[in-house]
């Protein structure tokens, strides 16, 4: 069980990371600590204490919760619409996608 917890702890981690563009490098920076610690952390093969969680979540922006589930019941932390638009994204092509994240990035760099 605590190696499943491991798993999906650093799967989240590396799953925001690469949301927010971040490398290894530069969110072992952000959350003070080294680049190693964050491949380990990334790989399942370390767990982390409450204060690495605590910089992590911090250098990531998100509530620490969102490290350890990407399912969060709270209505402070759940993002509804964001629900919605990954569910209905998740039925498109590969192709389709493509195409809009470039729609995306065209509308966003408008604002």
């Amino acid at each position: 069980m605590a190696l499943q917890l491991k798993q999906r702890f650093g799967q989240l981690v590396s799953a925001h990371r690469k949301r927010r563009g971040m490398t290894q490098a530069q969110l072992g920076e952000a959350a003070e600590i080294s680049t190693d610690m964050v491949a380990r952390i990334e790989g399942g093969a370390s767990g982390a204490r409450f204060q690495t969680v605590e910089k992590l979540a911090a250098a990531l922006d998100v509530d620490p919760a969102e490290l350890f589930t990407a399912d969060i019941p709270s209505s402070k932390l759940a993002r509804p619409k964001l629900s919605a638009i990954t569910r209905r994204l998740s039925k498109e092509s590969d192709a389709d996608l493509d195409w809009l994240a470039g729609m995306l990035d065209g509308l966003l760099k408008k604002r």
